[in-house]
This record gives structure tokens, sequence and C-alpha cells, in this order.
């Protein structure tokens, strides 16, 4: 497939005097944000490893805004990476996407010859579903054991240490997604026209969203809703469905609650076809939670009740909370 991002976001390269030394480009993109770190590729093992530059733009899962968008976002985070590490693609040994959307071997294959058009022939490329990444920032790079994301979509994926694989959810949110920022905040949306219409019980949402958007009437919520279906733009309301459950709105609360049951599925169908708690569900295993919408609140704390919920099953679970430099900027 041709691509259609245009040269000139290289151009910089011919306009600067590279520094030396080989780097690597690590990419994680979801259904919010995607960042590109750039990192030396010779270095010791530390932690926090040394990163070169950092950039950050918008979504790059193209089952949420196209292939050619999601690639326009994937070239210009790594483009701009090496352009504020003064490197050029000469300098990159090996470049690393961890993407949401890459659900089969048909979007990575694709992907792969894509950023083959991009990069030098002795430049090696990994291409893996964003959940991947997420999973190995837990465990400090072994994948073993399972990782719940749940930001604007969700997904659970696992891996034994023979190398076996396993995934729940993770199909948008057509196929639902209902664990995720787009489920919680799609729910409370309709919640919201079904209380105007009668067919629902009242709730504080309606205010709350309404208020949130500038909007004056439910009827309104349908026209500002299909004007833009991007995925994140509706689950930028999850903190307005969290603050009106704890406000005490048993429409909200109830959307939260089936949302943790809908998470906790999820690790737990992963963990049962991978067999990672052992015979008993006592065995040991990493479970690394990552996503907006497992971080706590003031009276509710999504993460806290999906892992109250997985360990009551396999309490050989022990939850990881990497340690994420939260972005500053987009370019």
């Amino acid at each position: 497939m041709q691509r259609h991002t245009g040269r000139d976001m290289w151009d910089a390269e011919e306009c600067q005097s590279p520094r030396m030394g080989s780097v690597i480009l690590g990419v994680d993109g979801g259904a919010s944000n995607t960042v590109c770190v750039c990192i030396p590729a010779a270095m010791p093992f530390n932690d926090p490893l040394p990163v070169l530059s950092r950039t950050v733009a918008g979504c790059s899962n193209h089952n949420s805004v196209g292939e050619d968008r999601a690639r326009e976002t994937l070239e210009r985070v790594m483009s701009q990476a090496l352009l504020k590490a003064r490197r050029r693609r000469s300098n990159v040994c090996a470049v690393c996407l961890a993407v949401a959307g890459v659900n089969h071997p048909i979007d990575q294959q694709r992907m792969l010859d894509w950023l083959r058009e991009i990069f030098p022939s002795h430049v090696k490329l990994f291409v893996e579903n964003d959940a991947v990444a997420a999973l190995a920032s837990g465990t400090m790079g072994k994948l073993h054991g399972c990782v719940l994301i749940a930001g604007t979509g969700t997904i659970a994926y696992g891996f034994t240490s023979d190398g076996r694989e396993a995934r729940a959810a993770g199909a948008g949110p057509v196929l639902g997604d209902w664990g995720s920022g787009y489920g919680i905040s799609a729910q409370a949306m309709t919640a919201v026209v079904r209380a105007y219409d009668g067919r629902g019980p009242e709730t504080v949402l309606t205010n709350n969203i309404l208020d949130f958007l500038g909007l004056a009437s439910p009827d309104e919520l349908i026209g500002w809703t299909y004007e833009d279906q991007s995925w994140a733009r509706i689950a930028d309301l999850l903190p307005v469905v969290v603050e009106s459950a704890e406000s005490g709105d048993e429409v909200a609360n109830k959307i939260l609650h089936n949302s943790v049951g809908e998470l906790a599925s999820s690790v737990k169908a992963v963990v049962q076809r991978l067999e990672l708690g052992g015979e008993d569900g006592k065995h040991p295993f990493p479970l690394v939670m990552v996503g907006k919408v497992l971080e706590a609140n003031k009276r509710w704390d999504i993460g806290k009740e999906v892992i109250d919920c997985v360990t009551k099953h396999y309490p050989g679970a022990y939850p990881i909370h990497p340690k994420v430099v939260e972005a500053t900027s987009k370019v």
C-alpha cells in the first residue's frame, strides 16, 4: 500500500548535523496517545532507561482513525523523536512498534512492510500489539503473566513462560470493550438518553455530562456524539461518570460495577486458558495493570475492585502498576 504521509516529515534530516551513535526507537500507540522514545542502542540496562528524546501525538489505532491517519501519526512521532535526539534514520538500528489495533498476523505484516519503506535495510523491525509492551513494562521485559489495559479501549493479554499466549476483549467498541473508558462513557450517555425519553431512571449523569460538554439539552447530545465519533473523545467523559458515582448516583455506580465485572472476566479468561495460576489458582504470576480506568479516585478504585475480584479465584496473582512518565506536549 502506498504511503500518503509525505516525505516532508523527514526533510529536517538534511538540515542538521547528526550526532554519532546508534539508537533504538520504541513506539507505544493507543486510541488516545502515541508515544515514541529514542534511546541509545549501546548501554547498560538501567532503571530508568536513558532517554535521548520523547515525542507524543494522537491516536494511531487504524481501527479508530483509519490507516492513513494512523500511519501519519506514527511517522510524525518517529521523525520528531530523531530530530530532537539529533539523529538520522541511518543511526537507527531497531524500531519496535507496539500499537493498538494490531490484532492479526496480516496487520503485523502490513505494518512491517510499511516500516521497511521508511527505514534502511539494516534496521531490525518489530511490530506487536500494545498490550505486549504494557506487559513488558511491568515485568522488566519478561513476557510472562497477564496484563490488563483499560484506557480508551481495553484488552487482557497473557504469556506463559514457554511462549504460549492468549487474549480477551480488545475487539473495539462495536464488539464490546465494555470495561474501557469508551465503554463506560458510552453507557453513561445511553443512560442520559434513556432517562430523557422515559425508558430509564433519572440520573445526575444528565446534568453532569451536559455541563461538561456545554450542552443545553439531551437532544443536543445526539448531534455532539455523531459529529465526531472518535473513541478517545467519548472516553474523555470517564471522570464525569466516576464523579457522578462518587456522589451516590445509582445509575453511574451500576455502570462502574458492571465494568469491574467485565474487566475481571477478561483477566480470568486469559489466566484460565493459559493456566497461569496452576491447578489450584495459587501459583504466583504478575498481573500488570495499565490505563486511566484503573487509577484510583476519591472513593471509587476500579483497579482495586478488579484485583479483588480476580484474586478471589486466583490468589496467586500479584498486581504491578508500572511507573509511567506522563506526556507534557504533542507534536
